[in-house]
């Protein structure tokens, strides 16, 4: 490819628009352009890299016996309400209807396509394992699109699908799928961290995202220091410590007076007490009934771990009106003694003695609130957010905290869809039974941006070279030297035949913007030939990721580069 013709428009400033540097690299160095909020038309590089990616994933897919279907876009109502999803997706999902009034919308996923297609083919136990994959564009009405392909409206994603008889090929397919995945991120030259996870809308019981550490993540990540335990903070889980013998004199309960004072900071402000001596109390409406969460002062509730230890389909914060009526005070003044509705408490409950609690009653709080004596509670629970230097679940050691980048999750769905649009093949004994499924997302596009987030300078983007656009550029300093000119050229001619993904930047620009766009766009190798090196019959080769300068006579560059190529991709 000649530079001259090569459509990739850089930019010397950064866009206002762009917060991340995977954003602003992607725009500066002509990867890709924005249509719409969280929409991008991706550009002739951007789209080499996207597609060497989806190579590398189909690959690993292929190899544990996936196989390639390419599903509609628009999606019939008619399966997502067969599964129940149509209306308890929510506003992310994109309505449309056709001329004939009849509803459909931009598939966010395709749990409900897949299962349906399945469910209409296959019928016996000797079809199974069955596991189908796709590469296809999600359409997400995001509330907040931002940075760039971290969080888009329309975005690429690689889904696969297992259907298996029992849970031990689940168990199979769910592992072959996450070792799979562990190949395609060290291929794509990432380092992730496999984390236990919420499954959100999709459902399942086991899930695990896999994250890449970087400061520019969204999510929160919670790995031990001893062991390999990992979770997203959504995930992970509190630890019941042995109960303690309470550690000096129960106190008698006071009233005490906290005019306009309501939240715990403001409360441990004017009492003089620690977060940690306080009790909150939480109204929720539990699948229409009303229950209460408690946690110590200085901990967050998970609201996930409620919803799961309650098993409700539907829960929600109490509006002003509901908790006045429940606790006949304000919001901020709500506390679990004398409250007539269930009281379900984090494991770290147990140990606050003497608490400082609402006291269901207008500008008053209670002093010396304690378990047992003065309130008692429905059930405890690990229901609070895990926080860094709390003990690892698993072996005790400290957990540490760091941002992650999500580029993928697995899931074992179970029969939640199977059930629901009635997917079932026939047992060797002849018994019906619902097909056992999983599901297994990439983000193609997030994966790019997670490698530039990992993988830059001050200069530009620095590429892994499985995934770099071309590999080699050929500058030479001046084309209006013929014989730099010349020789550049033919050096170009020689890497094509060779079979090397090579441009020949033959711009009449100066040498400095040349260099500046190689180091922008992140050409892992860029070969330059001067007036200097010509006259000693060699050629300059500099490695991008290390700014290793090489010279090579020029009978040897095309074998040199080779070699590098050879031995890194």
């Amino acid at each position: 490819m000649l530079m001259s013709q090569l459509y990739a428009p850089t930019l010397r400033e950064t866009p206002a628009e762009a917060e991340l540097v995977s954003h602003q690299l992607m725009l500066r160095a002509g990867l890709m352009r924005r249509a719409a909020s969280g929409m991008y038309t991706f550009l002739p590089l951007g789209l080499r890299v996207i597609r060497k990616v989806e190579q590398i994933i189909r690959e690993e897919m292929d190899a544990i016996m996936g196989q390639e279907v390419l599903m509609p876009i628009v999606q019939p109502a008619e399966i997502w309400q067969e599964s129940g999803r149509w209306d308890e997706y929510g506003a992310e999902m994109f309505r449309l209807q056709d001329r004939n009034g009849r509803q459909f919308c931009l598939g966010p996923t395709h749990e409900e396509l897949i299962t349906a297609l399945v469910r209409s083919e296959v019928r016996s136990y000797r079809q199974l394992p069955l596991r189908l994959y796709q590469i296809q564009n999600k359409y997400r009405d995001e509330i907040r699109p931002r940075f760039g392909l971290m969080r888009g409206r329309e975005f690429i994603m690689k889904d696969m699908y297992s259907f298996d008889k029992d849970e031990r090929g689940l168990d199979e397919s769910y592992w072959a799928a996450f070792h799979a995945y562990e190949r395609i991120f060290q291929r794509c030259g990432l380092e992730v961290r496999p984390v236990e996870a919420d499954s959100g809308a999709i459902g399942g019981d086991v899930t695990h995202e896999f994250m890449v550490l970087a400061e520019a993540g969204e999510d929160f990540v919670l790995h031990c220091s001893k062991c390999s335990y990992a979770a997203n903070v959504e995930r992970a889980e509190g630890v019941d410590l042995p109960e303690q013998a309470p550690g000096g004199e129960l106190k008698a309960l006071e009233e005490v007076a906290t005019p306009q004072i309501s939240t715990i900071a403001q409360v441990c402000a004017f009492l003089g007490t620690q977060p940690e001596d306080c009790i909150k109390t939480l109204i929720y409406i539990a699948d229409g009934r009303p229950v209460a969460a408690l946690i110590r002062g200085d901990h967050n509730l998970n609201e996930i771990k409620l919803r799961k230890f309650l098993q409700c389909q539907s829960l929600e914060l109490a509006d002003e009106a509901t908790i006045s009526r429940i606790t006949g005070a304000p919001v901020g003044f709500a506390g679990p003694v004398g409250l007539d509705i269930p009281l379900y408490a984090d494991y770290a409950v147990k140990g606050v003695q003497n608490a400082v609690v609402g006291a269901n009653k207008q500008d008053a709080h209670l002093r010396n609130a304690n378990l047992n004596r003065d309130f008692t509670v429905t059930a405890f629970a690990d229901l609070r957010e895990v926080q860094p230097g709390d003990p690892c679940p698993r072996c005790g050691g400290v957990l540490l905290g760091a941002r992650g980048i999500e580029v993928g999750q697995v899931f074992k769905l179970g029969t939640k869809y199977s059930k629901a649009l009635g997917a079932t093949f026939l047992q060797e004994n002849g018994v019906e039974t619902p097909l056992i499924m999983g599901c297994y997302g990439i983000g193609v596009g997030r994966t790019v941006a997670a490698v530039i987030e990992t993988n830059h300078d001050e200069d530009g983007i620095i590429w892994p070279l499985s995934i770099a656009p071309y590999h080699v550029i050929v500058v030479p300093v001046s084309m209006k030297d013929p014989a730099q000119a010349q020789a550049a050229h033919k050096l170009y001619q020689e890497l094509l035949a060779q079979g090397i993904e090579v441009v020949f930047d033959d711009r009449d620009e100066r040498p400095g913007v040349k260099f500046k766009d190689a180091d922008l766009i992140g050409f892992p190798i860029r070969v330059t030939i001067g007036p200097k090196s010509l006259e000693k019959g060699e050629v300059e080769i500099v490695i991008r990721r290390t700014k290793e300068v090489k010279s090579l006579p020029a009978d040897q560059v095309v074998p040199a580069i080779r070699g590098i190529l050879e031995g890194e991709i």
